[in-house]
């Protein structure tokens, strides 16, 4: 195998003494049988991930969230948390991450062998049209992905369509968020009676092609006239003309990607997944435990 491990460096004595357990540990499974990179989030580069068999990430959600733009979907990736929550309150919760330095060994071999849980999880993308003619796609997005101005203070102005559905908007900016990115910032974004609402529409089906779209406060008034607009679970594509003189698209919130007035973006959840490793549990089944 060619397996790449990329890892969280921040010099606190408890990621810098977990990264050398897991070399020690990799080194006693593999030994000279499987070809083993390391290299620093900071320091990786997209042509680090090509022809890679496994990808092993040792940090926390952020850690694989920033890493994860990089990564193709016949790809598998090993989420490690390298500072447990259930270790350390100050801790990573780690959603993403099922291994642990505690567990590594056995779920590696659990990798080597195929036994692995294999899950493969939607990502959201946007595509973005400018008046000049140009098209661009944002990297996926595996939590959520903002479309806002660039300026905060100033209003989010859009022209909004989804199926035959339209509108003129102003708000802080649309959130979309997929069905496992709910606990991310979608859940912190409204309030908890709002939220409960909108997932009664998505507890029935949540397969993939779907996602939720929320326009962040918008006026009474608006939310009163077109509730459809400011939060839904849907599998159609959104789609904003902007009216903002220089908005972004941010997914994950890493990289933005800035458009100006005019430009239209599409929104959907057909980017390529991601594969994900897990070894007790699926994503699916621990995010109804630890968030509902």
């Amino acid at each position: 195998m060619n397996i790449l491990v990329v890892y969280k460096k921040n010099f606190e004595e408890v990621h810098d003494a977990g990264l050398q357990t897991l070399k020690e540990m990799l080194h006693r499974s593999t030994g000279d049988e499987h070809h083993v990179d390391f290299k620093p989030r900071e320091h990786v580069r997209r042509a680090d991930f090509i022809a890679r068999d496994l990808v092993v990430v040792f940090g926390g959600d952020g850690t694989l969230t920033s890493l994860s733009h990089n990564i193709d979907a016949a790809t598998p990736v090993m989420g490690v948390n390298s500072h447990p929550r259930t270790d350390d309150p100050e801790g990573s919760l780690g959603f993403y991450m099922d291994s642990s330095v505690t567990t590594f060994e056995d779920d590696f071999r659990r990798v080597l062998s195929g036994e692995a849980l294999v899950n493969t999880l939607p990502r959201l993308q946007a595509i973005i049209d400018t008046t000049s003619g140009n098209r661009y796609t944002t990297d996926p997005a595996m939590n959520d992905l903002l479309i806002a101005n660039t300026h905060q203070y100033a209003p989010s102005k859009y022209h909004l369509r989804r199926g035959t559905e339209q509108t003129h908007q102003h708000s802080s900016g649309l959130l979309f968020s997929t069905w496992l990115g709910q606990g991310a910032w979608l859940r912190n974004a409204m309030s908890e009676s709002d939220f409960e609402a909108l997932q009664q529409d998505a507890l029935a089906e949540h397969g993939q092609g779907h996602y939720f779209v929320f326009a962040r406060d918008l006026s009474p008034d608006q939310r009163a006239t077109h509730p459809w607009a400011w939060r839904a679970w849907t599998d159609l594509d959104t789609t904003i003309t902007s009216d903002m003189h220089r908005g972004y698209v941010v997914p994950d919130g890493w990289d933005e990607v800035h458009f100006n007035r005019g430009a239209t973006i599409t929104v959907n959840a057909h980017a390529p997944t991601l594969t994900l490793l897990t070894f007790r549990t699926t994503i699916e089944q621990k995010l109804v435990t630890e968030f509902r």
